[in-house]
């Protein structure tokens, strides 16, 4: 996925590499239209997801997704997510998360998307990142939609 930012970057993307809990899923659940949306991205880019698995469903429930999950445990989530998005090249991957254990993929990435939704968001994600939406749908679909995402960072 190329995308041309004006006055900003020329993002050449293969990965989107998302955080699962309080990002793409609700108390454990991913909704039905963050579904269809991963559905759509992954015909562009390899979706990863990773986790700590918090409530012991990310397995379950990316059943049937076209995405690749990468668990770890919680005591150090935030090398843990860093290591994979370096293993993947951080110049080709997109992030989104929503927690302190985000900052530093986020950070690294050639770009990354802080979500804020009915999880919260850590306050010190913004500094890292380069977009901040409300809600994992807003998020996906700056990715599905590239005007938007041009609109937003264009110089």
């Amino acid at each position: 996925m190329k995308i041309d930012i004006p006055d900003y970057k020329i993002l050449d993307l293969k990965y989107l590499v998302l955080d699962y809990n309080g990002t793409i899923a609700v108390d454990g659940k991913i909704p039905q239209g963050v579904r269809e949306q991963l559905k759509a991205l992954s015909k562009e880019l390899e979706v990863y997801v990773l986790t700590a698995d918090t409530y012991g469903s990310a397995m379950e429930e990316c059943e049937g997704l076209p995405v690749k999950i990468e668990t770890f445990p919680s005591g150090n989530a935030m090398a843990a997510k860093d290591a994979i998005v370096e293993s993947l090249g951080r110049e080709n991957c997109a992030c989104m998360g929503n927690g302190r254990n985000d900052q530093l993929m986020c950070r690294m990435a050639a770009l990354s998307i802080a979500v804020m939704d009915s999880e919260g968001m850590c306050g010190k994600l913004i500094r890292e990142v380069d977009v901040c939406v409300r809600s994992i749908e807003e998020g996906l679909e700056l990715m599905l939609n590239h005007k938007r995402l041009i609109a937003t960072l264009r110089g």
